[in-house]
């Protein structure tokens, strides 16, 4: 199922903004041409952040007005003809979805809550921060303020974390970089949405009303450290967290201190996901159900992904299994390796590399590089 691909077609215009840039293959001399869109952009509403530093990327862009060239050098990978791949991988595979009840009955909830709120803090996954988006985001927040949150940034490579800020700073954003587990961003995070809140009790003054706490709400999908987030600002376990998706089944409102009440909610997804490739991403992260996935399809495409990034390789996969990688076929390595070591059990074979991943054994990589 996981045969090796030819290379793929460079995608089209209007699906660049899927792609991504950055760091690429080594060894590997390429040129990308395509020509976007120059008017009637339409752009989300501003986000206020702080945090992240710039970056020196290996990528020059040289504008024109037909569009850009990307030219790239030896140091460099495609990730273009990556994104094409997975997405041609995930074609012939069960699709990826996961919508369970107490998801459908908060969504409802929330959209009345964040009536409610002066500031909203989206968290998403640092490894794959344009997979762990909601598409309605937008539309829920429309003007409201929002800080966006990048968590596990210890799961990232410094590189990573520069071309993210980077690519935040050329839209004038910057990021907050957040870990969940060791606190660390916390106390920032906390400041920041009191001082972004901050104009509400003086407007409540000026109507001769009493001053009230700052309501923030922390949202994002399943499982990217927002229940953890919460209890590192409050300096003690109010909220359960755990490392699988679907812990949090209900909105909980908690203080902090006097002037800032937070919203817990719980994680939400699409009814749909219509990108695979993006939902492929998160069984590979553990930010959906297991029961949205067969894992030996989704550590068959991990593989094979693993294979293309140069910090990785097929020798590391080799060096930690002892077995080769013939013809890319990511899923005939998970068979191999599950008659080597566990009687034959694919899955729980798909288990181990899967786990090795989300633990740092290959080494700590985002799987998706900013938007051109």
């Amino acid at each position: 199922m996981f045969a090796q691909l030819a290379p793929s077609p460079s995608p089209s215009p209007a699906n660049l903004s899927h792609f991504v840039q950055g760091r690429s293959f080594r060894k590997c001399t390429y040129a990308v041409s395509a020509s976007l869109p120059t008017a009637n952009s339409s752009r989300p509403p501003p986000i206020q952040i702080v945090g992240g530093k710039d970056s020196n990327l290996d990528v020059t862009r040289k504008d024109d007005s037909s569009g850009f060239k990307l030219e790239a050098n030896e140091d460099e990978i495609d990730w273009l003809n990556l994104e094409s791949d997975i997405r041609l991988w995930t074609r012939a595979l069960r699709p990826v979805q996961w919508y369970p009840g107490h998801i459908m009955k908060t969504e409802k909830e929330l959209r009345e809550q964040l009536k409610l709120m002066d500031v909203v803090i989206e968290v998403r996954d640092a490894r794959i921060p344009l997979s762990t988006t909601h598409p309605k985001m937008d539309a829920w927040l429309g003007n409201r303020k929002r800080i966006l949150v990048l968590n596990r940034e210890d799961m990232i490579s410094n590189d990573d974390r520069n071309d993210w800020a980077r690519y935040f700073a050329r839209q004038g954003i910057k990021v907050i970089f957040t870990n969940g587990k060791l606190g660390m961003g916390a106390m920032k995070l906390g400041r920041l949405a009191k001082s972004l809140a901050g104009d509400v009790n003086g407007k409540r003054r000026e109507k001769g009303l009493l001053p009230r706490s700052v309501r923030a709400g922390i949202i994002g999908y399943p499982n990217v450290g927002k229940s953890s987030l919460i209890n590192r600002l409050l300096k003690r376990k109010i909220c359960a967290a755990a490392p699988r998706p679907g812990v949090t089944r209900e909105m909980k409102w908690v203080k902090l201190g006097k002037d800032l009440d937070l919203l817990d909610s719980p994680g939400m997804l699409p009814m749909r996901i219509d990108d695979q490739a993006a939902a492929i991403k998160l069984a590979i992260c553990d930010d959906i159900g297991e029961k949205a996935y067969d894992f030996t399809d989704v550590a068959g495409i991990l593989v094979q992904m693993l294979a293309r990034i140069p910090e990785v390789g097929a020798k590391a996969l080799y060096n930690r299994y002892k077995i080769q990688l013939e013809g890319s076929c990511g899923k005939k390595f998970v068979k191999t390796l599950g008659l080597n070591l566990f009687g034959g059990d694919s899955h729980q074979a798909a288990f181990r590399i899967l786990t090795d991943f989300r633990k740092g054994k290959f080494g700590y990589y985002s799987l998706e590089r900013p938007p051109l």
